[in-house]
């Protein structure tokens, strides 16, 4: 196969995928500094991995984890009412989440007059932040 027959396929491959860009892992533990303030992440065996707050639930493995199922922790009603719908979190859930935590649940809840104990909005760099949290899990 020639190379021009090659770069058609790629580019047309990178049409097919979509244009979301991966989030800069480096980037985002940066920006989770922001974060700490009400979130830690804590290993499963107890390990501080980042000490935070306990505003917010701990992050550790939260990506692929159902939404608002951190045992023992008192989520609000909207997030619980999303995660009783069986979304789990993703890069991309979580990215547009924190960027907009009511506008997220008005969404996927389709549901205007939602509410959110989660009032932070980072206005850049949820990618960013995704990207890092995803790499906070069991390997």
């Amino acid at each position: 196969m020639n190379s021009r027959k090659l770069f058609a396929i790629a580019a047309l491959s990178s049409l097919l995928v979509g244009t979301a860009q991966a989030g800069d892992v480096e980037k985002g533990e940066k920006t989770f500094k922001r974060c700490k303030a009400c979130h830690a992440i804590t290993a499963e065996d107890g390990t501080a991995i980042i000490k935070g707050g306990k505003t917010g639930p701990n992050l550790y493995n939260v990506i692929g984890r159902p939404v608002a199922s951190v045992e023992g922790f008192s989520y609000g009603e909207s997030i619980e009412a999303a995660g009783a719908t069986g979304l789990v979190w993703d890069e991309e859930n979580l990215a547009r989440y924190v960027t907009d935590p009511k506008a997220w649940l008005q969404e996927v809840l389709e549901d205007d007059s939602v509410k959110t104990k989660m009032t932070f909005k980072l206005r850049k760099g949820g990618e960013d932040i995704a990207a890092f949290l995803a790499t906070m899990s069991p390997s």
